[in-house]
């Protein structure tokens, strides 16, 4: 059993209320747009992190963190884009992939709007944490949190973040 913590779209807004609500957590993912490398090492710093770069990334983040993760974990299929659309609207960049070999997990950032989806055609959950941070268009701040239990998700809870 792993338990996830998922944020995006914190534009160099550092919060220690990720901290907080992150707390029981074997790993922080962020997906995208994250503004600055010294909001990455304090996630890093405290659990581990899995990330992507997104369109704000300057190249120091570029560097450090790719544009697409696919990785396996707890016997899920995870692919992680900061642009990457939600199902039935799949981004132009990943839909090849996702239609090809469609992962368990499909997680994105970008649009600031919390979305949590199933592709039932493809079998498949889509998470997009909406932005943890203030920059943008949205009123409320957002994040996930959830399990990755031998292949199957549970126990989702989504985070408004006060004040």
């Amino acid at each position: 059993m792993t338990r996830i913590g998922l944020l995006s779209d914190t534009h160099a807004y550092w919060d220690d209320k990720y901290l907080t609500y992150f707390e029981h957590c074997d790993e922080i993912w962020h997906a995208g747009d994250i503004g600055s490398l010294e909001i990455a090492r304090k996630l890093a710093a405290f659990r581990p992190l899995r990330a992507v770069y997104g369109n704000i990334d300057g190249q120091d983040i570029r560097k450090e963190f790719p544009l697409i993760n696919r990785f396996t974990i707890d016997g899920a299929d995870v692919m992680m884009k900061h642009i990457g659309g939600y199902p039935g609207n799949y981004d132009a960049s990943v839909r090849g992939n996702i239609l090809v070999r469609p992962p368990q997990l499909f997680i994105s950032g970008h649009s600031h709007i919390l979305k949590v989806k199933y592709d039932k055609t493809l079998n498949l959950l889509h998470i997009n944490p909406g932005a943890a941070g203030i920059s943008g268009f949205h009123k409320v701040r957002t994040m996930v949190r959830f399990v990755i239990d031998n292949g199957v998700f549970k126990d989702l809870e989504v985070i408004e973040i006060a004040g």
